[in-house]
């Protein structure tokens, strides 16, 4: 018996083969190959009509939601007011699906995609992702870095090892889901999207290594304040208790710890507001208060301490000041300053402890609490010559008065040392009923050498 070549036997049944697939069942009719798929949604068997109506019923959409270790969420069409229009001719699709491949049949692409336009119920769909399982349920592992651990009194600091998880990132997933549910979509994977958290520290990390050696010197740490000769020691056993981990390679300091701590450095030496005696000219000791004195910048120091707490580094620092004064002794107003009686109407310049200048004056009226020139202690803000001084401005558009004056020294506010030319005298009991408008009014022939002592900063003391 001849045998018939390898060749011609694969011919037969490659022959065999295209006769069977040249005319499938379906081939002439109307309804798509049985497996079909459009936009994820099974079409098989299907007429264009009905795969149009699957594809747009709320009923029959279902969003199935590809979880890790084979979990699944779903959220259905009826559940969020879900509405789909079918944009494009399924026809065509049909029409494609039979003019498939001649060896496979046409039956060969059974996946395709078809524009839809959705509408549905923001609120709604929302709430349901929210209330997903991946979201919100109690299954979830959470996913966290490796970070140094809390602190505990007699311990050292350690490493708390990285943890995978399946926890997602909720903004991402719920994103993901609503564009989902825009395509028209019925399946949509996390694991492929990039829905879940990953491990961005790991317990390996160099970075994280020399966190913790910082952190463990800090129980060494001494942060030395100085106050003129006064001085205050934060030592480590005290910071130890503020430190509360780490964070993207930064120790975690006690914001509130540090801010009490220096509230109450501000509390023990801020003097500015502070009511303080002063022993005058005369030999009289009276209470002054007012602006000028110590006064920390609480929020820069705060800063500040966190950031050498930060590097675990001792120093010795003065705290950072919103405003100093001369000297950190009982009297911070040092040794110049110009002196204003405003009972005896005089005032004093003193310099380095002695007395250099002074002049009768005459301050603001008495009798009207609007221009009376207020007792405590004030710095000149600046010195000006050849200024024009104004009161209030009227509704025409003038001044309640305009004066002239050659040497101008603000110290609180609007009110300051000036010559005042229109003045025949001074002193006495002329500001009980032709005071000023509360600036402290002086010879003009006094004026010029008080000028010349006078500097920015210089602390002011008036007193009754």
């Amino acid at each position: 018996m001849r045998r018939m070549s390898k060749a011609l036997v694969l011919m037969g049944v490659l022959t065999a083969l295209s006769g069977l697939w040249a005319a499938p069942a379906w081939a002439d009719g109307d309804t798509f190959m049985k497996g079909t798929r459009i936009n994820g949604c099974d079409v098989g068997d299907m007429t264009v009509e009905q795969a149009k109506a699957a594809l747009e019923d709320p009923d029959l959409y279902q969003l199935e939601i590809i979880r890790r270790k084979d979990k699944k969420d779903s959220i259905k069409g009826s559940e969020i007011g879900y509405q789909a229009r079918v944009q494009d001719d399924l026809n065509a699709t049909l029409a494609e699906q039979k003019a498939g491949s001649p060896v496979l049949g046409p039956g060969a692409n059974i996946r395709f995609t078809a524009a839809v336009s959705v509408t549905y119920d923001p609120a709604l769909l929302n709430e349901k992702i929210m209330g997903l399982d991946c979201i919100s349920g109690g299954d979830i592992a959470p996913t966290s870095d490796a970070h140094i651990s809390a602190y505990q009194e007699g311990q050292a600091f350690t490493i708390v090892k990285e943890v995978q998880g399946d926890q997602v990132d909720a903004e991402k997933t719920a994103q993901v889901i609503r564009d989902a549910v825009n395509a028209g979509q019925t399946s949509v994977n996390l694991e492929e999207s990039g829905c879940y958290k990953q491990i961005a520290v790991r317990s390996t990390d160099s970075s994280l290594l020399q966190l913790l050696d910082v952190m463990n010197r800090c129980k060494d740490m001494v942060v030395t304040y100085t106050f003129g000769e006064a001085t205050e020691e934060l030592k480590g056993d005290v910071i130890m208790t503020w430190l509360l981990g780490s964070e993207g390679g930064q120790i975690l300091v006690d914001r509130e710890a540090a801010a009490q701590y220096v509230a109450g450095l501000a509390q023990r030496h801020d003097t500015a507001g502070t009511a303080r005696v002063f022993h005058t000219i005369t030999g009289r000791d009276v209470s002054v208060a007012g602006s000028y004195g110590w006064k920390i910048d609480q929020a820069a120091e705060i800063d500040a301490l966190i950031a050498l707490i930060q590097e675990a580094k001792s120093e010795t620092r003065e705290p950072v000041y919103a405003q100093a004064a001369a000297t950190h002794d009982v009297m911070d107003w040092g040794n110049t300053y110009a002196e204003v009686d405003l009972t005896e109407q005089h005032v004093y310049m003193v310099q380095n402890g002695a007395v250099l200048w002074d002049s009768p004056c005459v301050t603001g009226l008495a009798s009207d609490p609007d221009r009376v020139t207020p007792p405590g202690i004030f710095t000149i803000s600046y010195k000006e010559k050849d200024r024009v001084l104004r009161g209030k401005k009227r509704e025409d558009g003038t001044y309640e008065y305009e004066s002239p004056v050659s040497y101008w020294m603000p110290f609180n506010g609007g009110i300051g040392f000036h010559d005042a030319s229109w003045r025949g005298s001074f002193g006495g009991a002329i500001y009980k009923t032709s005071g000023s408008h509360g600036c402290v009014n002086l010879p003009p022939s006094k004026v010029p050498a008080f000028y010349e002592m006078v500097y920015q900063g210089m602390p002011v003391i008036c007193y009754n």
